[in-house]
């Protein structure tokens, strides 16, 4: 029988052993073959959807904890700018102003 059927499609974080290392995995449990756990994890990297999948063997499962869900990325919003006259507006950074330059002679 599959140890761990009534975590499918939750998500968890397993720390678990890869030789003499202990490691971390948090993802989605996507399978359960009675003798491995698969996780899957879903990440939009550079615009682009990135896919993982990682296989753990029940004998190298140390613990296994649900975790609740990421919130929801936050949509990406175009910075607000001050209201400013438009003689006051530059197209140089306020970090490198120009007003208080020494006077050339």
């Amino acid at each position: 029988m599959a140890r761990y059927s009534a975590l499918l499609g939750r998500r968890v974080e397993v720390q678990y052993r890869a030789g003499d290392i202990f490691l971390p995995a948090t993802g989605t449990v996507a399978a359960d073959s009675g003798r491995s756990i698969f996780l899957e994890e879903h990440v939009a990297r550079g615009g682009k959807m990135k896919h993982f999948r990682w296989e753990i063997p029940y004998p190298c499962i140390i613990r296994i904890t649900e975790k609740p869900a990421p919130p929801p990325a936050p949509e990406a919003k175009p910075p607000q700018e001050a209201e400013q006259p438009a003689a006051e507006k530059s197209a140089v950074s306020p970090l490198f102003s120009m007003h208080n330059r020494p006077e050339e002679v």
